[in-house]
């Protein structure tokens, strides 16, 4: 799992910072991509990245305001342009549905792949046999979304070697061990699963959060997160400002994912009167209350080393 910030400013775009955007790369889990919130010229940033619009398999928007959601027909578009032509999914709250087939209608946009969207953002809104997606409002001046991204656990490792040591003979016997199944070999000795493989790793958390107040529903969605991503639209000395225009302070993020007992900090949507002179004491500010706390930037790229289990910048 990997995670690129595309875009990581509030409000209008500036020379350090787009509009929001994320994109959760589980190319090797699902050979696909997660993109969370497309805010104008997102397909712009991902000109400068590796990323391939067509593995985008998902899109998750937290909520309608334009820094959120003004790239979207644009994006959508380029991907059928560009040749995708595999099915996209948007999850997004009560709106999202209106814009996307406005937008596309009144433009004339013809896609070349089926898009579903869906509306409904309570609790668990999609799930397989690797991931789990839960969702929860916040706490923002319109209806703004978090989301619990669960990889659950992987399978047992088969200990090749002790296998063959056992008389275990290439082919399906193999797969059902690694699968948990003991085995009788020809000669009717019994092969315990057990024996041959060692537990899967843990899958990871990640969550991911929109425009909020500091509330418990951001909380609970990052509770024992491995990453935490959260808004830190403003700072200790703007906190009356934050809670007017429905957004968190630098303190409060921090507060909020040592609450959750989250791993790691990434703290993305800063206002553009924060200079980059700025940083050194907005980190300070985070990390007196939570230590593993860090601020993003367009393009900052992160890795779940899955058995270090930490997030390393790349």
């Amino acid at each position: 799992m990997q995670l690129l910030f595309l875009g990581t400013g509030a409000g209008m775009p500036s020379k350090q910072r787009n509009t929001s955007a994320l994109a959760l790369k589980l190319l090797e889990e699902r050979g696909a991509v997660w993109l969370f919130d497309c805010g104008e010229a997102t397909q712009h940033q991902i000109l400068h990245t590796t990323l391939k619009p067509r593995k985008i398999e998902k899109i998750f928007i937290t909520h309608l305001h334009g820094d959120h959601i003004y790239g979207l027909p644009g994006l959508l578009g380029s991907r059928s342009f560009q040749g995708g032509d595999e099915p996209v999914e948007i999850y997004g709250p009560p709106g999202i549905k209106e814009f996307v087939e406005s937008v596309l209608r009144i433009s004339r946009t013809h896609l070349n792949y089926t898009i579903r969207i869906i509306e409904d953002l309570e609790g668990n809104i999609f799930e397989d046999e690797s991931m789990k997606v839960t969702t929860a409002k916040l706490d923002h001046v319109i209806p703004s979304y978090g989301f619990r991204i669960e990889q659950k656990p992987l399978p047992p490792r088969l200990l090749i070697d002790q296998a063959k040591e056992k008389g275990v003979p290439k082919g399906p016997l193999l797969a059902k061990l690694k699968s948990g199944e003991d085995v009788t070999l020809d000669d009717g000795s019994i092969i315990k699963s057990v024996d041959v493989t060692e537990p899967g790793q843990k899958g990871f958390i990640v969550t991911i959060l929109g425009d909020t107040r500091f509330c418990q529903a951001a909380i609970e969605l990052g509770r024992n997160a491995d990453v935490l991503v959260h808004e830190g639209t403003f700072d200790a000395t703007t906190e009356k400002l934050a809670g007017e225009y429905g957004h968190s302070t630098i303190k409060e993020a921090a507060e909020t994912a040592k609450q959750a007992e989250a791993v790691t900090l990434l703290v993305n949507h800063m206002s553009s009167r924060f200079l980059p002179e700025d940083e050194k004491q907005l980190v300070k500010e985070m990390r007196n209350v939570h230590e593993q706390s860090f601020i993003a930037h367009d393009f900052d790229e992160f890795e779940w080393k899955i058995h270090e289990r930490r997030l390393k910048k790349l």
